[in-house]
Formats: structure tokens, C-alpha cells, sequence
């Protein structure tokens, strides 16, 4: 807890922006704690950061917006809106029969139903392609053997995704049943963006080579913006989300996508 429980809010904004800076993310519960404050004050902090547009508002917390059209590291970003990500993964496992032969792109999200998938039946006798070092590890490390695991190769990205031709030319010898992807921005009608264009490039191989593409994404991401487009709503069998997605946005979205699933 912070020493100083008095301060005004102009000093513990300062210090919200410290944090952001560090951290890339704030979660309001953490604020709250730290600085012996509730959490209303830390939302109203948050608030007026965002007003004067130095944060992004986002489920539970807040993010710098000088990040915004930069992604986040996974350590940053796997401690983010961690209850819609697990309430997405839940229902993505769903889609996942024993034996199938999938894919898992890189990020937070699908790190997160990589873990439920691997805590499943579902995951009996199923074999893994991806490009995330974190997804990998996880799969070496699970008490369930019955896994198999290939890893594409390639550049690191600060999301610990694998990318870049050399990935690429490893997709495209391969084949899935099932793809599942995270994406750091939803725009409608456009598609679905990230701010790495080797990124970008890799996603489309491995949608190429997928019987199906699912795309997992919380609603936060519909406030987002980002640079690169890897695939349009036309190219995405389904996208699943959780229930904070506003009734705009889902219609919207409805309105372009072939499925749109919101988790509970």
C-alpha cells in the first residue's frame, strides 16, 4: 500500500501514469489496494486521465495510450480482463473433438484457451501447430501427454508470437481442422487488425491452411485501433466474445460476420 493514503488526485494520477509506464496496464483493483483508496476514486482518476487523453479506459482497468497502436507484452497483456478471456476460452473449447488437428495463434486470449483446452477432454489425443512460445511451453509442460506439439519458427514478436517468411514457409506444409486466433482490434466493416505487419502476414498463412478460422477477442477490442489488416469478416467462420460487448457493437457486427458467439 502506498505510504501516503491522503494524496489528491492530481498526485495519484501522476503516480497512475508512473504505472502505466512500467506496466503498460493498471487494473483498478490493484490501484485501489495500492494506494488505500476505493475503487470508485481510482475509476474517477482513470476517468479524467482519459478525458484528457493520456489512458485508455478498458474492462477493470486502464492502458497507456501511447500504446494503442503498439502491442502490449504478453506478460503486460495476460494480465488484462483476465475473467472475459477466461469465459471466451471456455466456450472455444467447446468447437475442439478429441483427435483434431488445430492451430493456436499468439497472445493472451488464445494462451488462455490454450489452458482450459489442455484441462479438457477435449484435448485427447489432439495435435498442436503454433506459433506462440508461451502456447508451446504450456503444451511440453501439462500433465496431459496425449498432446502433440509443432512449433513454426521464425522472428519473436513482443508478444512472444513466432513470425516472418520462415514461419510462414512451415504453415503453409501443413494443414488444421480448426484455427484460433487473438486479435488486437476489431473494426467493422474493415476486419481484424494487429500493429505488426509480419504478424499480420504470419495469421494469414495460417488462416490459408485452416478448415475453419476462430477468432477470440474480447469486447475492449472493438475500441481499438491498430495498423495492420489480416483478415476481413468474410475470411472468419467465427468470432467469439464475452457479454461486455455493447448491443451497437454486436449488431453491428452481426451484420458482417458469419458467426458471432458471445460468451457468458
Amino acid at each position: 500500500m502506498c505510504d501516503n493514503v491522503h494524496m489528491i488526485s492530481s498526485q495519484r494520477q501522476q503516480l497512475i501514469l508512473g504505472r502505466l509506464r512500467t506496466r503498460g496496464a493498471v487494473r483498478i483493483a490493484g490501484l485501489a489496494d495500492e494506494f488505500g483508496v476505493s475503487a470508485m476514486t481510482i475509476r474517477r482518476d482513470i476517468s479524467e486521465l482519459a478525458d484528457k487523453g493520456l489512458v485508455k479506459r478498458v474492462h477493470g482497468g486502464a492502458v497507456s495510450s501511447s500504446t494503442l497502436l503498439a502491442e502490449p507484452l504478453f506478460a503486460v497483456k495476460s494480465q488484462m480482463d483476465v475473467g472475459l478471456k477466461d469465459s471466451i476460452a471456455m466456450k472455444a473449447v467447446e468447437l475442439v473433438q478429441p483427435g483434431d488437428v488445430i492451430a493456436i495463434g499468439g497472445g493472451s486470449t488464445t494462451y488462455v484457451f490454450a489452458q482450459h483446452l489442455l484441462e479438457s477432454e477435449n484435448s485427447t489425443g489432439i495435435t498442436i501447430l503454433t506459433n506462440s512460445l508461451p502456447v508451446a511451453e504450456l503444451v511440453q509442460t501439462a500433465e496431459n501427454k496425449d498432446v502433440e506439439v509443432i512449433v513454426t519458427g521464425g522472428v519473436t514478436t513482443r508478444s512472444n508470437s513466432l513470425v516472418g517468411p520462415l514461419a510462414d514457409r512451415v504453415i503453409s506444409s501443413l494443414r488444421v481442422n480448426l484455427l484460433f486466433l487473438g486479435t488486437h482490434s476489431v473494426s467493422v466493416p474493415r476486419g481484424f487488425l494487429t500493429p505488426n505487419s509480419l504478424e499480420s502476414s504470419t495469421a494469414a498463412a495460417l488462416m490459408s491452411i485452416a478448415n475453419q478460422t476462430i477468432v477470440l477477442t474480447d469486447h475492449t477490442k472493438w475500441q481499438l485501433t491498430s495498423l495492420s489488416l489480416f483478415a476481413g469478416f468474410d475470411d472468419v467462420d467465427t468470432i467469439i466474445t464475452d457479454a461486455g460487448i455493447s448491443p451497437e457493437d454486436a449488431a453491428a457486427t452481426r451484420e458482417v460476420a458469419r458467426s458471432l458467439i458471445i460468451a457468458d
